[in-house]
């Protein structure tokens, strides 16, 4: 009889399938087979009356969940428990951190499994480790599943008990997340800190000098430093609440007049060296990828979502090209540390050789040592160049590859010079720095995807200085600078944030981004994470009555309690009591806090130095201010920052309403009149008037950047022909087409979309540059060609438009039948679906589905299991399914491991 192997995914098992000897079957749970019930549905009629069955936890007795086998799943179950029939041992080879040996501790509950059952634990997917992992199977390990039950607890406590009170007290569908919140509160501590700040402005001097005699490798440039001995003032020297100098600093703060006279009398003089500084400075590569700093360093270099990152490094591992994606552990193998060295030598030469084999040690907040660190599988530390990979798995391995590799390079050595430079009463200073040898530069520079261009951008030396040398000045310009309020937070920041506070786990960094921007709490401005008014409203409730549950030091403390009961030193049950039941526990908080919290202020959101009142209504956040006793109100549009907030947009949004919409002039095709109006979403042109019995008029917004003022009728005609057709491809003979949609400006050709940045116009670019710009953008995805090259080899059934995290979705004619396609992800068509009436929202569930992951679409409320793990995500309210299925249930019945 066979042996059975259980993992998570198909991918996975297919992999491993190639490594096993004869008598070994291999097969796939697609992720967790049974959680806490999502909805009402799933509740099972013998509990449905009890006053715990919504949250799914009897805290009563001993917080005991109530697990259910989802309707997606019960194919799975009974498939699995058919095939152990047949087996004489099951394996379970679930992946190896908290949530792993959870998925394998509910299988072996669910399959009840009655031959021997081992764990059987890998940090990737080769050959030797597999056979390793074979030979050293062991038990479950309780402790590790009591730490995830725990956190899974956890997140339902929190989530269906604060969001029912956000939804009385604010507004419907609102949701609270132990982690979630958290990180929400970070983006809008700093979206208030830029509210707050007031701008200052100072002028300094920058001289542009040569060397004699006057040569390209001879000229360089000198900032203003001081002027009679007292320092300039530069932009670290103001009060960022005040825009003024900080009081005690003894600074020079120069005006434009000023720096124009001192320009005028410094020209005149006479520029010598005064001083000379050389340091040597050594520069050391950094630690190999860990989940979070693959996460930020993905986002800086590659442009990919914490999201997107983690899905292709999950889909390298399953694959075998890339150790277990999900760790904080910094530390290598003896065997990637010699792979590395080998390669270091091979490919750069002994000289750009370590001395030493170096190591490292993890200095995270409340690290969990997993095994080793993220980095390329196996013995050989394969080039990307050898491995058949394409597309965002070839970049994303390319980045990993580079990053251990270069943990073996020598250290860069590098001279940095500075000189002084004296003219009248004024100092000004140069700087200079040289490359003496690149070392690990030579394979990766943090921050930019090419190392030789990086490596230029490292060498800007100063020429041969010595002291007293006159040099020329050929220039001095006076310059105007403003302080720049605090930064927003990128996806690659907050990440940091997170980890360095000690909030959540690395692994759910990208399930937390995703989740806080579907949930309506945060959007994308460019790069920016942006909190909505929404975020302000709900932070500011938990601040002032649940200020615990968005301390970063309380969450920091939970995190650490359940790495110690993940060690087997504090008790899972007596946590959950302290935190729930205790005196000060949240159940008793919410209780007493419903009664006090009123919703008038509850949902008004406290926004300083604004005179009007902003709130979150019914349909969204909108404005009031008393005018000549007559309350008005406007609505908000729903990507305003909340920072950006004026008191002109206020009145100028209040006048809008209250002037009506705008009459440009009459359609000279249609002879109805053309409307310059202003909606939740900011102004936008109308064809037509609405009325009853009408169709729906025609309408388009303003691009970005467009002042409603100088909005005529030519302009406003101009927007309503969009999207406008600029001509056929030259090779394919199809339209090529300009127009706008929800993520911008775009050219589109036969179904492949491409973003048009600035500075080209959607409304003025040409057949010529969309050409252009089409062709790059195949270019840019390397190997493979583009989306557009891929899509013009295929034939195009339909064009379904633009997935939520960007790229084209289409229908394509295939081999066996037509499938959607999005990124590399394909579908194939249900029989009874026709090409031409797929939707987009059918598209994007099907997706979601392949994908692993639940699809973000507005009319499907429940949602799917697919492959991915679900038990470590920060849990919101309840939501209503789409659907009434049943539910098979099974309640906790043992704490002790099977051996």
């Amino acid at each position: 009889m066979p042996k059975l192997v259980i993992v998570e995914s198909p991918t996975k098992a297919r992999t491993i399938r190639n490594f096993l000897p004869d008598g070994y079957q291999v097969e796939a749970s697609m992720g967790h087979v049974r959680d806490l019930p999502a909805s009402a549905a799933e509740i099972p009629s013998a509990h449905k009356g009890e006053p715990w069955a919504r949250l799914g936890v009897n805290v009563e007795q001993d917080f005991d969940p109530l697990y259910v086998i989802p309707s997606s799943k019960k194919k799975v179950v009974t498939e699995l428990k058919s095939k152990l029939k047949n087996a004489d041992e099951l394996i379970l080879a679930t992946d190896e951190d908290r949530e792993g040996e959870s998925i394998g501790w509910h299988l072996h509950e669910v399959l009840k499994p009655k031959v021997p059952v081992r764990r059987m634990v890998f940090h990737e997917i080769t050959r030797e480790a597999i056979q390793k992992a074979l030979d050293e199977t062991r038990a479950i390990d309780q402790n590790l599943v009591h730490a995830q039950e725990t956190r899974r607890i956890l997140d339902r406590l929190v989530g269906y008990t604060v969001s029912p009170l956000l939804w009385k007290k604010i507004a419907p569908r609102l949701s609270a997340g132990r982690v979630q919140s958290v990180a929400v509160r970070l983006l809008v501590m700093r979206e208030r800190e830029r509210r707050a700040f007031v701008a200052g402005v100072y002028w300094d001097l920058k001289a542009y000098l040569n060397k004699r005699p006057d040569q390209p490798d001879h000229r360089f440039e000198a900032q203003l430093l001081s002027v009679g001995g007292v320092r300039v003032a530069t932009g670290r020297d103001f009060d960022e609440n005040t825009g003024k100098v900080a009081e005690g600093k003894t600074v020079l703060l120069l005006d434009q007049a000023e720096a124009e006279q001192l320009r005028g009398r410094l020209l005149k003089g006479l520029w010598r060296v005064t001083e000379l500084e050389e340091k040597e400075s050594q520069r050391a590569p950094y630690a190999p990828f860990t989940t979070s700093t693959l996460q930020q360093e993905a986002n800086r270099k590659l442009g990919m979502s914490a999201k997107e990152t983690m899905r292709v490094a999950q889909s390298l591992y399953e694959n075998g090209y890339i150790t277990y994606m999900r760790t904080d552990s910094v530390n290598l193998s003896e065997e990637a540390i010699l792979a590395a060295r080998r390669r270091v030598t091979e490919l750069y030469g002994a000289q750009f050789l370590s001395p030493q084999p170096r190591r490292y040690a993890t200095k995270t907040k409340n690290a969990q040592e997993a095994h080793e660190a993220i980095r390329p599988a196996g013995d050989q530390m394969r080039p990307v160049d050898t491995l058949p990979l394409a597309g965002e798995e070839r970049r994303l391995y390319d980045l990993i590859w580079k990053r251990t590799v270069a943990t073996q390079m020598a250290n860069a050595r590098l001279k940095f010079t500075t000189a002084t430079i004296a003219v009248d009463d004024a100092l000004f200073r140069a700087s200079g720095r040289t490359v003496l040898f690149p070392g690990f530069f030579r394979a990766y520079v943090e921050g930019s995807d090419d190392p030789e261009a990086a490596l230029e951008d490292q060498n800007a030396p100063l020429p041969p200085l010595s002291i007293d040398e006159e040099v020329d000045c050929r220039d001095l310009e006076a310059l105007g600078h403003e302080t720049k309020p605090p930064a927003r937070y990128t996806e690659a920041t907050l990440v940091k944030a997170l980890e360095a506070e000690g909030i959540g786990r690395p692994s759910t960094y990208a399930s937390i981004i995703d989740t806080i921007q579907q949930r309506g709490y945060v959007f994308k401005q460019r790069k920016e994470l942006v909190p909505t008014f929404t975020a302000f409203a709900v932070t500011q409730l938990l601040e002032g009555h649940f200020y615990d549950l968005v301390d970063m030091h309380f969450t920091a403390n939970m995190e650490q309690k359940l790495d110690d009961i993940a060690n087997g030193e504090v008790n899972h049950l007596n946590y959950l009591r302290q935190f729930y039941l205790g005196q000060e526990g949240l159940e008793g908080q919410v209780k007493t806090r419903d009664a006090d919290i009123d919703p008038r202020l509850a949902s008004a959101v406290e926004l300083d130095n604004l005179d009007a009142e902003v709130r979150i209504g019914q349909f969204g956040p909108f404005v009031a201010r008393e005018v000549n006793g007559e309350r008005l109100t406007a609505g908000l549009p729903p990507d305003l920052p909340p920072a950006d907030v004026t008191d002109e947009m206020v009145a100028q949004l209040l006048s809008q309403k209250l002037d009506g919409p705008q009459l440009l002039g009459i359609d000279p095709e249609t002879e109805q009149p053309i409307l310059l109006k202003s909606g939740p979403y900011g102004p936008y042109v109308q064809l037509g008037e609405e009325g009853n019995g009408k169709k729906k008029p025609k309408r388009a917004s303003l691009l970005k950047g467009m002042d409603p003022a100088q909005v005529n009728l030519d302009l406003a005609l101009r927007l309503l022909s969009l999207p406008r057709l600029l001509g056929e491809h030259p090779e394919t003979g199809k339209p090529v087409q300009a127009g706008v949609g929800r993520f911008g400006p775009y050219i589109v050709h036969d179904g492949a979309y491409v973003s048009l940045k600035a500075p080209d116009n959607v409304l003025e670019v040409d057949l010529d540059r969309a050409l252009q710009v089409l062709a790059s953008a195949g270019e840019r995805k390397g190997r493979g060609g583009g989306r557009a090259a891929r899509a013009s080899a295929k034939n195009v059934l339909k064009a379904l438009g633009e997935h939520p995290d960007g790229g084209a979705i289409q229908v394509l004619d295939g081999r066996y039948g037509p499938y959607v396609n999005y990124n590399e992800i394909n579908v194939t068509l249900p029989r009874e679906v026709k090409p031409d009436e797929v939707t987009l929202e059918q598209a994007l569930a099907w997706i979601a589905a392949k994908a692993g992951s639940a699809p973000a679409v507005k009319k499907t409320r429940a949602k799917k299991s697919g492959g991915k793990k679900t038990g470590a995500k920060a849990t919101g309210a309840a939501k209503s399914p789409a659907k009434k299925k049943s539910a098979s249930t099974t309640r906790k019945k043992s704490a002790t491991a099977p051996n």
